[in-house]
């Protein structure tokens, strides 16, 4: 693919003005295919017209004739075309800028979640009024850190999903067109060939062979649905995410097989005020940096809700954080003497109000008798479906909740009572954030915090409140025999006083110069020192 216009020209002549990291580390990471870069930053071949991922399996190309660009829609921006065999389609996403504009942040979440795509599309103004922000800002915000428009974002997330389908399922090209959210299949093979010089058709059939073998593994394994394989970059600590989730698991929400160490769950979401029900197992790839998928709908017609529901797994699994650089923020803490567990991201619930739900039963007392209390909430409360071959239950909704009696708790009336007015708050509030949560009596700040960390995936909450947190912090202090002195910033540099007794007050100024010194990534450090504190 040539390059389209002067801007397309001079990106690729320019090199380092499309990416944040330096060129001799870009260079490094691609000689060596460092996994641990993949998707932080794509490599474009100015002689063969294509874009690749630092872990590509092609034999490298002279440094003279790269361009690093640090997301791939800013490669292809430039005219240049994804590489068939690594496949920039599916590698986690990179987002340098994630944590430092919540604005964008928010914009992608939406736009990921189809809301300028397929029927009910929303304009541009639409979704700039939802942000609080003017649709020129918004703009200039794509342009400034992604080097496009959204809409062209949007298109381009589209494209990319479809061409994911291609390589790796074998649903008809129809329904790839509409899982991608495309309204028309004229549409869908005019955007795929204009931007990958191929059809959908030539495409499939240069994968025939291997597509065919992966539906043979999945017929041999009895599955169903729709099988897909989810990128990440490593470190990722997979059988810790799937140990903290076999704890808290409630019997028929959730499922875990020991040997396969596959987790799976029902999930319930409202997409375009289209209740979305079904099921999905992940489990890890051995020697890959990879998980399987499997989603089964309810629904065979809510197909074209894949893409959501695919932006929703990687949320919930948190595939698309960039470890080097979280935990590299925890070095103050390190130093006095914190261990780091490598690769432990944030496990988090399939919506924000099981989160609050789960913290609301799990106030004073253990993990496992919280996860006692929330079995009894499912079982009692929650729908029932059978998908594929399982019967499974879904987690109440907020309506179910608010109605509920909860006769068949022991627990005392006012946690009952704001278990009741949570549910009753958020079916009122469909959308209002947990924040708003404060305004329900029994309701407190850790709670809406933890709602926020575990529903929400919100990346900086530090819940510095918290017993184990402050006994855990405590115990640090203790160690090195000293507190800190009176510096406006908690570093590895910073110098110590004689230790006479650490206060409330001692404790209160340590942890929000911790907080600040690892924020955006409180959520981590929580998760971090909770770990900790089993060890």
């Amino acid at each position: 693919m040539k390059p389209q216009n002067n801007n397309e020209s001079n990106s690729l002549k320019q090199g380092n003005i499309n990416c944040h990291i330096p060129d001799d580390v870009c260079r490094q990471a691609r000689l060596s295919r460092d996994a641990r870069f993949d998707g932080r930053f794509f490599i474009g071949v100015k002689t063969t017209g294509i874009y690749c991922r630092s872990i590509c399996p092609a034999s490298p190309p002279k440094e003279q004739n790269v361009v690093y660009f640090d997301s791939s829609i800013k490669a292809a921006e430039a005219g240049l075309r994804p590489c068939l065999r690594c496949r920039p389609d599916s590698a986690p996403q990179s987002n340098a800028w994630k944590g430092t504009s919540s604005s964008l942040q928010r914009a992608i979440n939406l736009i990921d979640h189809g809301c300028l795509t397929g029927e009910n599309a929303e304009s541009l103004t639409d979704l700039a009024n939802r942000l609080g922000i003017s649709s020129r800002y918004l703009t200039k915000l794509f342009n400034q850190q992604l080097g496009t428009s959204p809409k062209k974002y949007a298109l381009y997330r589209q494209l990319m999903f479809a061409k994911q389908l291609l390589h790796q399922t074998q649903l008809p090209i129809t329904d790839v067109a509409m899982a991608a959210g495309f309204n028309s299949i004229r549409r869908f093979n005019e955007v795929f060939k204009s931007q990958l010089q191929l059809t959908p058709s030539q495409l499939r059939r240069s994968q025939s062979v291997k597509s065919v073998k992966l539906s043979e593994n999945n017929k041999d394994k009895g599955t169903q649905g729709i099988n897909l394989l989810l990128d990440y970059r490593p470190p990722y600590d997979w059988p810790q995410l799937w140990a903290f989730y076999q704890v808290r698991a409630v019997e028929g929400m959730e499922w875990l097989n020991e040997d396969s160490h596959a987790y799976g769950r029902s999930f319930s979401i409202v997409i375009d005020e289209i209740l979305i029900r079904g099921t999905l197992e992940v489990a890890e790839v051995k020697g890959k940096n990879q998980l399987s998928l499997n989603v089964q709908f309810e629904d065979e017609q809510h197909v074209g809700y894949l893409f959501q529901v695919v932006q929703y797994v990687r949320k919930i699994l948190d595939l698309d954080a960039d470890m080097d650089v979280i935990e590299a923020s925890f070095e103050p803490l390190t130093s006095m003497g914190m261990k780091v567990s490598t690769g432990l991201r944030i496990p988090a619930t399939a919506s924000v109000f099981e989160a609050g739900c789960r913290a609301v039963l799990g106030q004073q007392v253990s993990v496992i008798q919280a996860s006692k209390l929330l079995n009894v909430l499912a079982v009692n409360y929650g729908d029932r479906a059978v998908i594929g071959q399982r019967e499974v239950l879904f987690f109440p909704k907020p309506q179910q909740v608010a109605a509920a009696g909860l006769d068949e708790f022991k627990m005392p009336g006012a946690r009952k009572r704001a278990l009741n007015g949570l549910g009753e708050f958020v079916a009122d509030n469909p959308f209002a954030s947990p924040e708003k949560w404060i305004e329900v009596k029994g309701i407190g700040p850790w709670t809406i915090a933890y709602a926020r960390m575990r529903g929400e995936s919100d990346p900086n909450v530090f819940l510095a409140g918290d017993l184990v947190i402050k006994n855990r912090i405590k115990a640090l202090v203790a160690k090195q025999d000293l507190i800190l002195g009176t510096e406006t910033e908690f570093t590895a540099k910073t110098e110590f006083t004689a230790k006479t007794e650490f206060t409330a007050k001692d404790y209160q100024q340590l942890a929000e110069k911790i907080s600040q010194q690892v924020s955006p990534w409180g959520s981590y450090l929580t998760f971090q020192l909770w770990k900790n504190d089993e060890n």
